[in-house]
């Protein structure tokens, strides 16, 4: 138990002084999986849509095992019965259980949001200089995205003919800029499209110039002034020219495909857009576009069930509604699904293990040799607290020195400190006192958990997860098929195919 004088000690920091009289703090309130109506489709619908699945693919594999240990992580994702953390204050003694996370990369609507406001911190507290960064994006044509959807290397030789592109334009229009100099850009690969569709497009956050190397080995950075919206018009018919001839060189497309898409009218499928542009000191708008970048397949809040709707999500025939973003093309702004095709949607959003959904180019590279200089470029002397630089989201009162304190790697924020940045409220912060909350044990261990619960009157046992259910069986899924009768011959077909040989093939 804390000593009086090192209570006292606390209490200096003003984020540690009681709330003035009708003022209260933000209290952190962990989140409830449970009551989204997410969850209940992935309990009750996945083992079916596996079994779906499994019996649908000729050779019986169904699923992609990361796609059902993704959906499996998503059930346990903030269970208490499944594992917590427990927090004391070190004050009042007031206690409380955090849930663990299950870290996936495409089902979880929580962890995709950490995951963004963690690379969206990183990236603008740690790599992006205080330069001018520009956005471009970067679409192919229905007829190849499947390549790219389904093999990373094809992916990868896109992005990289891309970037090159992107790197010869900005050195021809920035003045002063060597013919070998290099771009710095972080690129990052989306598998989504905004109404819950497969679209495979990138997203590159790129330093509105080109760099090169002073005779004294400093980092020069020459900003692309001349670059205007035709240019990247221009560079859209050079992408989609190299992009067509490397699919015909590695056999994905014949000669006579690839020339027909090059005379298709207007764009023939390829964007290329670059229109979004923001000044480096405005640290919180580069932040905003780098969450962009990194943002989640979809948006929970945008999935309801249809109001007035008679069937609850664990039955079959129930159907939920997804609210596009903007308008499609089509003038769509929402979409009606049955739980199995929601599920077979977000399958298609889970990127293979070991495929990295945001890479750095150029000088951003990790082995740049021009990296550290060009990651320090307008960066103030970092603080005794190590804080966040200037323009960066203001943390809440709640967080003091020792929450401030940077980890090991620079690339990893502290789960409290990461709440702390995206809901302005700290979840360690005691809401009791308003004193500071410690981790005293991570609580694995089944019956140790079932009895903290059991004592707290909480959910001691995880929700249960629905067997699969198979097609509804009666007689009119029966072969009713007449007999053949063969005083009446062979029924006439439908269609008649005309099946003589050619001339060529004739005796």
């Amino acid at each position: 138990m804390a000593t009086p004088a090192k209570r006292l000690l606390r209490r200096r920091h003003p984020a540690h002084d009681p709330p003035a009289w009708g003022i209260t703090r933000p209290v952190y309130r962990p989140r409830r999986p449970t009551t989204s109506p997410l969850y209940p489709v992935v309990q009750h619908h996945l083992e079916t849509f596996l079994a779906h699945a499994a019996d649908s693919d000729p050779l019986g594999h169904g699923a992609a095992s990361w796609v059902e240990q993704d959906f499996r992580a998503y059930l346990k994702c903030g269970i208490l019965a499944h594992g917590f953390a427990r927090a004391r204050c070190e004050d009042c003694g007031h206690e409380r259980l955090i849930p663990f996370s299950c870290k996936g990369r495409g089902i979880c609507p929580s962890c995709n949001t950490r995951r963004m406001a963690e690379v969206a911190a990183h990236v603008t507290d740690n790599v992006l200089p205080h330069l001018p960064v520009r956005q471009w994006v970067l679409s192919l044509p229905k007829r190849l995205r499947p390549f790219l959807h389904h093999n990373p290397d094809i992916a990868g030789a896109v992005l990289r003919i891309f970037l090159r592109a992107v790197r010869t334009t900005l050195c021809h229009k920035s003045p002063g800029a060597p013919r070998d100099a290099q771009l710095g850009a972080i690129s990052f690969l989306h598998r989504f499209g905004s109404s819950l569709n497969t679209h495979f497009h990138f997203h590159c956050v790129i330093l509105d110039g080109a760099f090169s190397q002073g005779p004294d080995g400093e980092a020069r950075f020459h900003e692309a002034t001349r670059l205007q919206p035709h240019h990247w018009f221009d560079l859209q018919r050079v992408v989609q020219r190299r992009i067509l001839r490397h699919f015909r060189t590695h056999g994905l497309l014949d000669q006579a495909d690839a020339d027909g898409m090059l005379g298709w009218r207007g764009s023939g499928g390829f964007s290329i857009d670059a229109s979004v542009r923001i000044q480096g000191d405005d640290r919180q708008g580069v932040e905003r576009l780098v969450r962009y970048c990194a943002r989640p397949p979809f948006a929970l809040e945008q999935l309801h069930a249809p109001k007035g709707t008679a069937s609850p999500l664990d039955s079959p025939d129930a159907r939920l509604l997804y609210r596009f973003p903007k308008p499609t093309p089509d003038g769509r702004t929402e979409i009606l699904l049955s739980p199995l095709q929601l599920l077979e949607r977000l399958a298609a959003f889970v990127p293979p293990p070991r495929v990295h959904r945001n890479r750095y180019h150029g000088v951003l590279a990790p082995n740049a040799g021009l990296r550290p200089a060009v990651v320090a470029i307008g960066r103030p002397e970092a603080d005794a607290l190590g804080g966040d630089t200037p323009g960066s989201p203001p943390l809440p009162s709640a967080v003091g020195p020792d929450e401030l304190t940077r980890p090991a790697s620079s690339a990893r924020i502290r789960w409290a400190v990461l709440l702390a940045r995206i809901y302005e409220v700290l979840p360690l912060h005691c809401p009791a006192c308003g004193g500071t909350m410690t981790i005293l044990a991570f609580l694995t261990d089944p019956p140790v958990v079932s009895t903290i619960l059991l004592h707290l009157e909480l959910p001691h046992r995880p929700p249960p997860i629905s067997p699969a259910r198979g097609p509804p069986q009666g007689d009119f899924l029966l072969d009713q098929t007449p007999a053949f009768d063969p005083a009446h011959g062979e029924p006439m077909p439908d269609f008649v195919f005309d099946q003589s040989l050619p001339v060529e093939f004739e005796d």
